[in-house]
């Protein structure tokens, strides 16, 4: 039985909130892709072997189109991390999702456009993304839920459009209709590029408002609206910070290798192996190397 090994990656709040997890060595990692937003600090929380990773880099300097997802996925497979717990920060499309709850994704709508959204430039590689959440990482989130001091919705399907600008009112009624739970700009294409990296991931949805599909219930002005939806952030990213310090022990007794994701590749290059140049092999050889050689 191979260790776990934790990446937890934070979006907006979580991000700055990191280092409350503990402080490590810091790997300043390069990649194929170039470099992730930021050192990677590794270090240990509650036992368990962690990397610890600000989305948006130092300041939130990347916007969410930016982000350089393969670069950060790359970079946590590189360190040798089986395992990942993100968090994004996002509108909340149901009444009964209130601003500071949390929600365990299980499902994704993909609307964004101007993003690499694979690995494989060079070569055919068709992953299985119909669960695209890890569902053994999502049943422990769901059994440390009662653990913490918050509601946390079990479970729920997200919206990732492209910004940076927020959605329109028709936009935000659209995805109503189609039974989406919340809208956000970060987990994909993070969630696929973890799947093609054969990691485990999971992902902490931060309710921090109503979609503009709900106006505010009274007269605000911006400015207050705006210290009202930062607040909600806080407090929700205090609330994921709970809910990831109660479900890292019981992944630190997981076995690395036992779930599907850490299979996900075995079926899905169609490439001929023979096909694939020596130079790409080298090049994607942590993501591939196991089954082309």
């Amino acid at each position: 039985m191979s260790e776990p090994f934790v990446g937890i990656i934070g979006g907006s709040g979580l991000g700055e909130a990191l280092g409350a997890l503990g402080q490590g060595e810091l790997h300043d990692v390069d990649t194929p892709f170039g470099k992730p937003s930021q050192p990677i600090a590794v270090t240990r929380v509650a036992g368990v072997k962690v990397a610890l990773l600000a989305r948006h880099g130092p300041g939130h300097r990347h916007s969410p189109t930016f982000v350089p997802y393969r670069a950060n996925i790359f970079a946590l497979k590189q360190l040798g991390v089986t395992h990942v717990l993100a968090s994004a920060a996002s509108g909340s499309l149901k009444e009964e999702i209130a601003p500071r709850d949390l929600v365990v994704v299980d499902q994704a709508i993909d609307k964004t456009f101007r993003r690499p959204n694979t690995f494989f430039d060079e070569l055919a590689v068709h992953t299985e993304l119909a669960s695209p959440f890890c569902p053994t990482l999502r049943g422990l989130l769901l059994g440390a839920a009662p653990k913490v001091s918050v509601k946390v919705h079990p479970r729920g399907t997200y919206v990732c459009m492209e910004g940076p600008g927020f959605s329109t009112r028709a936009e935000s009624e659209l995805h109503r209709s189609w039974g989406s739970e919340l809208i956000g700009m970060t987990l994909l294409p993070e969630a696929k590029l973890a799947r093609e990296a054969e990691l485990c991931y999971a992902a902490v949805g931060l309710a921090t408002d109503y979609d503009c599909w709900r106006p505010p219930s009274h007269e605000v002005d911006r400015l207050a609206l705006l210290e009202e939806i930062l607040g909600n952030l806080k407090s929700a990213t205090a609330n994921a910070l709970e809910l990831l310090r109660a479900t890292l022990p019981e992944v630190g007794k997981l076995d690395a290798a036992a779930c599907g994701c850490a299979h996900a590749l075995e079926l899905a290059i169609w490439t001929d192996k023979a096909a694939i140049a020596p130079d790409v092999k080298q090049k994607l050889a942590p993501l591939i190397g196991k089954y082309v050689g």
